[in-house]
C-alpha cells in the first residue's frame, strides 16, 4: 500500500514551493517550542 506519490516522479513548482514552505514551517514551530521552554522555566524563578 503507498501513499499515491511517485518517490521518483519530478516534483511541480508548486509542490516544491508547498515541500519548502513545510521546511520552513517546521523550523518555526521548533523556535517557537523552545522559546516556550525558556520562558516556561523563566517563570519559575
Amino acid at each position: 500500500m503507498g501513499s499515491g506519490i511517485r518517490r521518483d516522479a519530478p516534483l511541480s513548482e508548486n509542490e516544491r514551493r508547498l515541500m519548502k514552505e513545510i521546511t520552513e514551517l517546521r523550523k518555526a514551530n521548533e523556535i517557537l517550542k523552545d522559546t516556550l521552554v525558556f520562558f516556561a522555566k523563566d517563570r519559575k524563578r
